[in-house]
This record gives structure tokens, sequence and C-alpha cells, in this order.
């Protein structure tokens, strides 16, 4: 929530804007713990995820306020491509928005209309949500934020990769984000990102955002492969995860215990 004096600003947005990379990592175990721990660590962006965690718009807001000491910025992978879910998500506080499974050029502008107040979309406007700091400051909030919220849509299918020139039109819409899993396993790959078609279909996607004015994201297993996506032009990696963090260092630990005491 914004303090009493303070106008809405969105530093990754800009950050992205400038051609500068930005670090993001996933929180998807709907937990504020998590969330103030990797706040605490200055990652720029986390992303709560809504459409694979296990959150609501409560579990949402108390992660929101765990992060609300530090400089990271909150983003929300939304459940769909829904008005009355993106509304909610955004009225909670979001400062950007990711919608899943979006392929054609009309499904991007329907995304960019349900985060934007009238005239330039469809959000219905309210000044006693979180967001607006509940009446208390409406209008530093109100009067920036169709400027300031950040829009990306996800490219997950074929259909997608095959309408991203028409995508790339859409005014408003700030990037594309590559889900390479669902992409490659729509693509009949299963689970297999690293399949020559899939890998041809992601640089088919490369080629036309990477310069295009809209910045490009994507997943990464770690900061290695998420190096290698910042080297190729990808404004944005989502390079960890609270669970798949939490699960890795636990499991490197078990196996050290075992290997050191391998009877006990």
């Amino acid at each position: 929530m914004l303090r009493l004096d303070e106008e809405l600003q969105n530093a990754p947005k800009h950050m992205l804007k400038g051609g500068k990379k930005v670090l993001a990592a996933w929180l998807q175990m709907a937990s504020p713990y998590a969330a103030e721990i990797f706040a605490k660590a200055e990652i720029d962006v986390l992303m709560v995820d809504m459409e694979h965690g296990p959150n609501d718009i409560l579990s949402l807001i108390d992660q929101f306020r765990a992060m609300g000491h530090y400089r990271a910025v909150p983003f929300v992978r939304a459940p769909w491509n829904d008005m009355v879910a993106i509304k909610r998500i955004l009225d909670a506080g979001a400062y950007g928005i990711l919608v899943p499974y979006v392929n054609t050029a009309e499904e991007a502008a329907a995304a960019v209309s349900y985060c934007k107040y009238p005239p330039d979309g469809v959000r219905g406007i309210a000044p006693s949500p979180r967001a607006p700091g509940i009446g208390m400051n409406s209008a530093n909030y109100l009067n920036r934020a169709n400027d300031e919220i950040l829009v990306m849509t996800a490219v997950e299918t074929l259909e997608a990769v095959n309408n991203i020139e028409k995508i790339l039109q859409v005014e408003g819409l700030d990037g594309i984000f590559i889900g390479p899993m669902d992409l490659a396993t729509s693509m009949g790959h299963f689970c297999d990102p690293a399949h020559p078609d899939v890998q041809a279909a992601i640089r088919k996607v490369e080629d036309a955002v990477i310069g295009s004015g809209k910045f490009l994201a994507s997943v990464a297993s770690g900061m290695e492969e998420a190096k290698r996506k910042y080297d190729r032009g990808y404004g944005m990696v989502v390079a960890f995860a609270d669970g798949g963090t939490l699960g890795s260092v636990a499991r490197r630990n078990v196996q050290f215990f075992r290997d050191t005491y391998p009877e006990r």
C-alpha cells in the first residue's frame, strides 16, 4: 500500500523499458514468510503465482504486506485472462500482471484492457481498495496506474508463436513471457523444451520480441541458465522459486549427510 505522500512508481517497468535486466523469483507457497525472506534478499520482482500456486486474494495481500518494507516489487501470474480476476489482483496491490495462455492479438488486447482504467481499458475504478490506499491518497495511485502497471502475456502454444508479430502490435502490452514447458507440451513434446522443434519456436519468438520495444521474459532452472537468457537479450528471468529453492537445499543437505554417514 502506498504511503500517504507516495505516488505509484513501478521501478522494474522503467528498468525494462530502459533495457536493463530484472531478476525475478516465483512465490508459489502462499507463504508471507517466504515472501519476506525473498524480499529481504533484494530480488527485483517477486511473482506470486495464482495459476499454479495455492493462492487466493487474502494470501496474496499477506505476501504483499510481507514485502512492504523492502524494495522487491510484487507481480502476479493471474489464474486466467479474466477481467474480474485481474481487477481483484490489481486492487490488492500488484504492480505487474502476467496473463497466461494468450494466443492471439485479440486476447492480448483484452488482457491489456482489463489492466487499465477507462478510456484506455475496462478496469473498474474505485478509491476504496488496498492499491489506491483505502481512499486516503487515491489520486496518487489512480492518476498513474494506467502508465505504471506492467502487462505481459505468455506464449505457451504454437498458435501464439505464429501470432507473435500481431501480438506485439497490441498497444499497452509491455512484454512477452515464454513458457517453455507449456509450449513444449502443447507442441506434442511432453515436458521437453529442449526438443529442436520447441527451440525453433522459442527462437522465432526471441527474434520477434528482442528489439521490438517490448521486453522478453521467461523462466530458468537457475542463475546459469538465467545468465544465458539475459545474454541473449531477455529483460526479465524468473530464475528460482520459494518451494523449489527450499526443496533443492533440503535434498543437497540430505544427500551430503547420507554420503558422509552411509552406515548412519
